[in-house]
């Protein structure tokens, strides 16, 4: 045998090395720093769910100003069309509109020139104050 082959292979004489473990000169991670990688991790799970969470109010939010503000240009675009010329004075309803359930008022008063009314409209949801829309046009009286 080569001296080089006897070198690799160890001489006769020469007892066996025990092989190392594979693991031991690697490093792990502790119990503590497991611990504190899951409670950031938590933190950044709740407060991403919580941002989420505000992404849907705020379309749903979206969603209902949005119906409302159409359920206003509605009302107004049905007198023109009609070419209604209303009476001063308040008038309210509700009304379902896309699966949703609207109250709209609707305030009518004289102008400085009498063949123009100014109409204000506002839709809020049953039973709260808060307005989703609201809307202020004119009415003119049609001529004969």
């Amino acid at each position: 045998m080569t001296q080089s082959l006897r070198a690799r292979l160890g001489s006769p004489a020469t007892p066996l090395r025990r092989a190392k473990a594979p693991f031991a000169n690697q490093a792990a991670f502790t119990l503590i720093e497991v611990l504190i990688a899951l409670a950031i991790l938590a933190i950044a799970l709740s407060a991403s769910m919580r941002t989420l969470h505000l992404a849907t109010d705020s379309a749903a939010d979206t969603r209902q100003r949005t119906l409302a503000t159409w359920i206003a240009q509605n009302r107004l675009a049905e007198h023109q069309a009609r070419r209604t010329f209303p009476p001063p004075g308040s008038s309210n309803g509700e009304l379902d509109y896309a699966g949703h359930r609207f109250a709209w008022q609707q305030t009518v008063t004289d102008t400085p020139n009498p063949s123009f009314r100014k109409i204000e409209l506002r839709v809020t949801l049953p039973g709260n104050d808060h307005a989703l829309a609201q809307l202020t046009g004119y009415l003119v009286q049609a001529t004969k």
